[in-house]
């Protein structure tokens, strides 16, 4: 009878464990370059495998149509979970209404890459802002590449600026989506040294964390504090100090986690 009832707690704790999971906000923000088979495998995983469905955004690329395949055709090799495309920008007021109804059934949202600003231009609408930070906060998974992934941060990089020199001013910034606004994110990181124009950010901004996400790379991020790298390259971790004109960094691998609120290894 011991066993038994020991054979249930230890059930009842692992199901419990399991919700928790699934009950966080999840982000997975990837570098750009290739979409490894672990991160979409997390992606399609925390999207409710073949009982979930995923929502691709297309509007960043300048062939968007392309770039929902693109997307379309790596997840299918991985799983039967359907994967439904976003109606393209510019939307309409038709358009708009489909992909509120999208968004509402939707268990993973992915961000295609391209160009950002592409993609904040139609959420400058402030019913489909809400409604992206309603489903995130509601338990839907976000996951985006390189443009889409430099929105995650409520200050987003565009692209633009001076990047020859370690100053934040000359760095052109707009406002992102923002579903973290305790850290300032940018991609390709390592594979195009773009280190420059993120410390320069963060030294203009030193109480957020500067993230740059190299190439093939992923981070996840549960309930925006637990960080977990995926995919084959690095993570770095950006930290002024308290003395003037300071800064650590350090650099994860695949595999290693940081807590994002504490601000160390875990």
């Amino acid at each position: 009878m011991k066993n038994i009832q020991k054979s249930f707690q230890i059930f009842l704790l692992t199901l419990i464990c399991s919700n928790l999971l699934f009950a966080q906000k999840q982000l997975i923000m990837i570098g750009g370059g290739k979409r490894t088979p672990d991160i979409l495998t997390k992606f399609i995983e925390l999207s409710g495998n073949e009982k979930g469905n995923i929502l691709v955004i297309p509007w960043a690329s300048g062939e968007q149509e392309a770039a929902y395949s693109n997307i379309k055709n790596e997840i299918g090799v991985l799983s039967k979970i359907v994967v439904e495309k976003a109606p393209l920008a510019p939307l309409t007021t038709e358009s708009k209404a489909l992909l509120l109804n999208q968004l509402k059934a939707a268990k993973g949202v992915f961000f295609c890459g391209g160009d950002q600003n592409r993609i904040m231009d139609v959420l400058k609408d402030e019913e489909l802002f809400k409604a992206m930070h309603e489903r995130y906060n509601n338990q839907v998974v976000f996951a985006g590449t390189s443009a889409g992934t430099a929105i995650m941060s409520e200050i987003m990089i565009t692209g633009e600026g001076d990047f020859k020199v370690i100053d934040g001013t000359k760095v052109e910034t707009k406002k992102g989506l923002g579903l973290m606004n305790e850290i300032i994110v940018d991609q390709h990181f390592i594979k195009r040294q773009r280190q420059n124009r993120l410390i320069g950010l963060i030294f203009q901004n030193p109480t957020l964390l500067g993230i740059g996400i190299d190439e093939n790379t992923a981070l996840w991020v549960q309930d925006n504090r637990n960080a977990e790298v995926l995919g084959e390259s690095q993570v770095m971790i950006f930290e002024t100090t308290k003395q003037a004109k300071e800064m650590k960094f350090i650099i994860l691998e695949k595999g290693e986690k940081y807590n994002l609120k504490k601000r160390k290894k875990r």
